[in-house]
C-alpha cells in the first residue's frame, strides 16, 4: 500500500494503521515464530480466525512488502508466506512484545489454552 492509500501522512500512524487490523500482530508473530508457513497451517495455528480475514490480512500484508507470497504450481497447488527482509525488521519488537506478555501474563494455566495456543506458546518462547 503506498503512502497516498493511507489516510495520514505521519510515518508511525501509517505503521500503526497497518499493524493494528484484526489478527495482524498475531499473524506476524506466527511466521516469526515457525518461518515460511503455507495458507492451510496458517489457518490451523490461528484458531478462530476466518478464511476470509486470513485472505485478506495475507494480501495487505504482501501490498505492504511485510510478508511475501510464494506458488507452487502443484496438484493441488503450494502457496507458502513468510516475511520479507523489512517484516523481519519487525522480530524485535514482537519479541519485546511477547517478553512484555509473559511478564504480564505468564504463566497461564495450561487449561485455559487450546492445543494449537500452548504450541504457539511453548514454540515462540523456546526459540527466543
Amino acid at each position: 500500500m503506498s503512502r497516498s492509500r493511507h489516510s495520514s501522512p505521519c510515518p508511525v500512524s501509517i505503521l500503526m494503521e497497518v499493524l493494528s487490523g484484526p489478527w495482524t500482530m498475531y499473524l506476524l508473530w506466527v511466521l516469526s515464530t515457525n518461518g515460511p508457513t503455507r495458507f492451510g497451517a496458517l489457518k490451523r495455528r490461528i484458531e478462530g480466525i476466518s478464511t476470509k480475514v486470513l485472505t485478506e490480512r495475507l494480501r495487505m500484508l504482501e501490498q505492504e512488502g511485510i510478508l511475501y507470497r510464494h506458488y507452487e504450481p502443484t496438484v493441488p497447488p503450494q502457496v507458502t508466506y513468510g516475511l520479507t527482509e523489512r517484516g523481519k525488521e519487525l522480530v524485535t519488537v514482537l519479541d519485546q512484545l511477547n517478553d512484555l506478555a509473559q511478564r504480564w501474563y505468564a504463566p497461564l494455566p495450561a487449561e485455559n489454552l487450546s492445543s494449537n495456543e500452548q504450541a504457539s506458546c511453548v514454540s515462540s518462547t523456546a526459540a527466543r
